[in-house]
C-alpha cells in the first residue's frame, strides 16, 4: 500500500433545524395558541483513531466530509429529528491542524480515541416559546445555526519506540530486518527506504518495543532536501534514537564524523529538542574492517565527537552483535518505566 503521511479535507457539519411557527387547529378549539416545535440539532464530524490503518492515501480519493442536517420543527409540539453524526476513522498517530489558523486541534495517539473537528448547529425554537400573557398568538420562530465548516490538513506521524538516523545506505533497513520480521527493502543505492516501516522486536513474552525503519537523512533535510521533512517527523514520537554510522564507506572518502555532525546539524534545524533525546551510536558494517582494527576506528570517532552516550560495533547483515543492542533499549525502557512509577509514587504520597 502508498503511505500516505499527510492530507487536506474539509468538514462540513450539518446546519441545525429550523423552528415551526403553528397554531393548534382542532374542532370546538377556536384560539388553541402556538404549537410549533423546535428544530434539531445538526450532526457533528468525529474523527477516530483507528490501529487498524495505517496510511492516509483514502483522503486522495475523498476529501469531503458532510454530516446530517437537522429536521425542521413541526406543528403539535413536535421536535425534528437530530442529524446522523458522521465519523471519519484515521490512523493512530494522526496530528489535526486547522489549515486556516494553523492552529492544532488535536493528536490520536490510542485506539478508539475521538476527536471533534466540526460541531452541529443547533436547532432553532418552535413559536411555543414565545408565548406569553401579552403576546398569546406568537408568530415567531427561530432559525437553526448553521453547523461548522473547516479545511483541515492531517498529518501522520509514526508511533514507534525506536527511531533510526543514518545516512542513506547507512544500513538501517538491514538492522531492523535482522531484528524484527519487518521486511523493508534493502539495496544498494541510496533512498531505499521511501517510507516508514515499523518492526516489533520481542525480548520476552510480555517484554517487546516498537523500532522504527525511516527513510534516510541528507544535508539541508530539515529544509525540505531529499526526504526531508518527510522522514523528520516521523522521528519526533520516538523515546530513543538509534545513529546509525557506515563505519568504513566504500569510497574511502566520506567521514563518518562529518556524516554525524551533518545529521545532528538537521535535528537541531527542524527541533533541538530532538538534539537533546536519548541517542546512542551505531558502527554498522564492521565486517568489511579486520578484527583488530574495530574498536581502534570506532574509538576515534568517539573521541573527535566528544562523545558520552552508549555506542555499539554490529554487523547488521550478518547479525553479529544485534541482539545485545535490543536487550540494553528493553532494560532502558524497562528503567524508564520504573523512574516513572516512583515519581509518580512519590508525587501521591505528597
Amino acid at each position: 500500500m502508498q503511505f500516505v503521511d499527510e492530507a487536506t479535507i474539509r468538514v462540513q457539519a450539518g446546519n441545525g433545524g429550523n423552528g415551526c411557527a403553528s397554531f393548534r387547529r382542532e374542532k370546538f378549539i377556536p384560539f388553541g395558541g402556538p404549537d410549533g416545535g423546535d428544530g434539531a440539532s445538526g450532526g457533528s464530524v468525529w474523527l477516530v483513531a483507528d490501529e487498524g490503518l495505517n496510511t492516509l492515501v483514502d483522503f486522495r480519493h475523498q476529501r469531503m466530509f458532510r454530516a446530517e442536517r437537522g429536521e425542521n420543527g413541526m406543528s403539535r409540539q413536535m421536535a425534528g429529528k437530530a442529524g446522523s453524526d458522521t465519523t471519519i476513522r484515521v490512523p493512530v498517530g494522526t496530528v489535526v491542524r486547522n489549515i486556516e489558523t494553523d492552529e492544532q486541534i488535536g493528536d490520536l495517539t490510542e485506539h478508539g480515541q475521538r476527536l471533534l473537528v466540526a460541531e452541529g448547529g443547533r436547532g432553532g425554537q418552535g413559536n411555543i416559546h414565545f408565548k406569553s400573557s401579552t403576546n398569546r398568538s406568537p408568530r415567531k420562530a427561530t432559525s437553526g445555526t448553521p453547523g461548522e465548516e473547516r479545511e483541515l490538513r492531517l498529518e501522520l506521524k509514526v508511533l514507534a519506540d525506536v527511531g533510526m538516523l543514518g545516512f542513506p545506505n547507512a544500513g538501517k533497513s538491514t538492522f531492523i530486518r535482522a531484528v524484527s520480521a519487518a521486511t523493508p527493502k534493502v539495496a544498494d543505492y541510496p533512498f531505499t527506504t521511501l517510507q516508514p516501516h515499523l518492526g516489533v522486536v520481542r525480548i520476552e513474552t510480555d517484554k517487546s518495543f516498537v523500532i522504527a525503519d525511516i527513510p534516510g537523512l541528507i544535508e539541508g533535510a530539515a529544509e525540505g532536501a531529499g526526504l526531508g521533512v518527510q522522514f523528520l517527523k516521523h522521528v519526533a514520537r520516538t523515546r530513543l534514537l538509534l545513529h546509525m554510522v557506515d563505519i568504513a564507506p566504500l569510497d574511502g572518502e566520506t567521514d563518518p564524523v562529518e556524516q554525524i555532525r551533518v545529521i545532528e546539524g538537521e535535528l537541531k534545524g527542524f527541533d533541538p529538542e530532538l538534539l537533546n533525546r536519548e541517542r546512542w551510536l551505531v558502527f554498522n558494517k564492521v565486517d568489511l574492517v579486520p578484527v583488530e582494527e574495530r574498536e581502534s576506528i570506532a574509538k576515534a570517532i568517539v573521541k573527535k565527537l566528544k562523545w558520552k552516550r552508549p555506542w555499539y560495533l554490529v554487523s547488521a547483515i550478518a547479525r553479529e552483535n544485534t541482539w545485545p543492542i535490543c536487550l540494553d533499549i528493553q532494560r532502558f525502557f524497562d528503567e524508564q518505566r520504573r523512574d516513572a512509577a516512583e515519581a509518580a509514587a512519590a508525587a501521591g504520597q505528597g
